[in-house]
């Protein structure tokens, strides 16, 4: 397996509406034309929102289609020519959400950051919360779900978790490539490391992070994993 794969898996050191008038003024879509219905994104856009939102406040099992669309200013047959069912509508809000995330993460060019400073940044990066103040909520919520929904919780896994884990990795072996990482350092723990240390500090505060959350990770760890060679820059 090539240690270039940030996403592989394993241990070693080195690497994966009804017909009528509109209800409310998102629902105005367009009308229907011989060729089909065109989607009014604003429409979609509000229904996703919506099902965050009700997630993070009553979770999966009892947010219900009713109140999605009610929060949304739609109804249920606009909501179902999109989605049929709770769990694909579920899906598609996560995915929207990260996509979001992902799109408000500046720019991060290795080549021209310090590696302390690259570190830094990629640890950044792992907070759930980045961009969605009620990331750790879902992220309870999505947990809660594991045994009754566990295809749920997999889809946050995978799509969520996974690709922000595999970021910092990639960081990581970037520098120990440049020589600013040892070669024995056990980077897959670093990663779970870094971040669990979002999800310890809030069970402890209930909080967003303080702001020096992640200047303290990385003066924990950063000595540990630079080369001798390497200073704290």
């Amino acid at each position: 397996m090539s240690r270039k794969d940030p996403a592989a898996n394993g241990r070693a050191h080195r690497r994966r509406r009804p017909t009528g008038g509109p209800t409310s003024a998102v629902e105005a879509e367009h009308t229907a034309r011989p060729g089909g219905r065109p989607r009014d994104p604003a429409v979609e856009e509000a229904i996703l929102e919506a099902t965050r939102k009700r997630l993070a406040t009553d979770g999966y099992s009892r947010m219900t289609i009713g109140d999605i669309v009610s929060d949304a200013g739609v109804t249920r047959p606009t909501l179902y020519r999109r989605w049929p069912n709770k769990y694909e509508l579920v899906v598609d809000a996560l995915h929207h959400g990260l996509r979001a995330q992902r799109a408000a993460y500046p720019p991060m060019d290795l080549n021209r950051m310090a590696p302390v400073e690259a570190f830094a940044e990629a640890v950044r990066r792992l907070d759930p919360r980045y961009h969605n103040a009620h990331a750790m909520t879902l992220h309870g919520n999505f947990m809660g779900e594991a045994e009754r929904e566990p295809a749920l919780f997999e889809q946050m896994r995978e799509h969520g978790n996974k690709p922000r884990c595999a970021e910092l990795l990639a960081t990581l072996l970037h520098l120990q490539d440049v020589g600013a990482v040892r070669e024995d350092a056990d980077l897959d723990t670093v990663v779970v490391l870094c971040f669990g240390s979002y999800f310890g500090d809030y069970l402890q505060t209930g909080q967003s992070p303080p702001a020096h959350h992640v200047d303290r990770v990385v003066a924990a760890l950063w000595p540990t994993i630079r080369a001798d060679a390497c200073t704290s820059g």
